[in-house]
């Protein structure tokens, strides 16, 4: 069986550092490996539209804003396929059929949805098509026969949902679906790098972001205006790292040689964080550190992005051959669904010979 993994986003805004950490850096990383056979990347436009459906706009102009970032940051269309969901109209096909293998109550009971849904205040008016996000997910992975489903945490029970509607879809209708695993960062700390504000989640109608396209400037001023212990009023005052988002930061970005290279008092960031614990390292000091590793980190994603930004027309020309490229393999997988379903009823020479028989048994009596 071949090893093949589909992932991606949701269009409703730039990227950020959360995403660069906890998916996009990951993505790259297992695209340069050599240990899958192909990776399919989405931009999920289709899923973005269930909760801006109202707003199509916003979704149609933050397409090229992704696109730009996950070139910037080294996915290649050599090695992966980078596509957009809306058009591949197989996959709202397949989510139609597996819509007949789940329940109302079981989509109630996953507990992504349950947050979500709390998360956007929808109470009892939730449009259906979020409602069903489950099940559209599970068309997205299935579509694609995609083994590995690299995920955070949070997102494990729409995968768990996913394999419960391939295990179904093959007992009802004989073996046709690959049944996916989830891929968990190997960081934990990937799996939760807060808002600049110290906030659980980075979001942009909170504006604690800090974006993959922001300017040299823009960045340095959010890291130095960053949360960190409220109690650490004095230089000499003992400080918490804990919940303490620019020590979360570096847990993210920080590596010994940036130490070896711009300060070099402190072995590691576990030698930063003691000495910030007992007193005497004030917050300015180690925000400023903080930038120039981000600095070093993002640089090279800002300098790709603004190349790239000066050939827009061949970056969509990249999403429609991908686009095409996807199609073509989630059609294969729905003429196999029809098949194992029975509705393949053109291609079924037997069934129209069957039918003809009987008939004509049927007029010979």
């Amino acid at each position: 069986m071949e090893k093949i993994i589909l992932t991606g986003d949701r269009p409703t805004g730039r990227l950020h550092v959360g995403h660069y950490v906890g998916s996009l850096k990951r993505r790259v990383e297992l695209q340069n490996s050599g240990e899958y056979d192909k990776i399919f990347i989405m931009i999920a436009d289709a899923q973005a539209l269930t909760d801006n459906a109202d707003n199509p706009e916003k979704i149609r102009q933050n397409i090229i804003e992704v696109a730009l970032d996950y070139l910037s940051c080294g996915l290649d269309p050599e090695k992966c396929t980078i596509f957009i969901q809306s058009q591949v109209p197989e996959l709202a096909e397949l989510s139609f059929f597996y819509m007949n293998l789940v329940t109302v109550s079981r989509l109630q009971r996953n507990p992504t949805v349950k947050t979500e849904i709390q998360m956007r205040n929808f109470e009892t008016s939730i449009p259906v098509g979020f409602f069903t996000y489950p099940i559209s997910q599970a068309s997205d992975i299935t579509a694609f026969k995609a083994t590995t489903v690299p995920v955070g945490e949070d997102q494990l029970p729409m995968i768990e949902q996913a394999r419960e509607i391939v295990r179904k879809f093959n007992s009802v209708y004989g073996e046709t679906l690959v049944e996916p695993t989830a891929l968990i960062p190997e960081n934990e700390v990937c799996c939760r790098l807060p808002g600049t504000d110290g906030k659980a989640k980075m979001s942009k109608s909170l504006g604690n972001c800090i974006y993959l396209s922001d300017t040299e400037e823009e960045v340095r001023q959010k890291i130095m205006s960053m949360y960190t212990d409220p109690n650490h009023i004095k230089v000499s005052d003992p400080g918490s790292v804990e919940g303490n988002a620019v020590f979360t930061y570096l847990d993210a970005f920080s590596r010994p040689e940036h130490f070896e290279r711009y300060l070099p008092d402190y072995k590691n960031l576990d030698e930063l964080k003691a000495h910030y614990q007992r007193g005497g390292l004030g917050d300015v000091k180690v925000k400023r550190f903080l930038n120039t590793v981000m600095q070093e980190e993002l640089g090279p994603i800002r300098a790709k992005r603004k190349e790239l930004e000066q050939h827009i027309p061949e970056i969509y020309e990249i999403l429609k051959k991908g686009s095409e490229e996807a199609r073509k393999a989630a059609a294969e997988t729905m003429a196999e669904v029809k098949r194992a379903m029975r509705i393949n009823y053109f291609e079924d020479a037997a069934l129209i010979q069957e039918q003809s028989e009987r008939f004509a048994a049927k007029h010979e009596k």
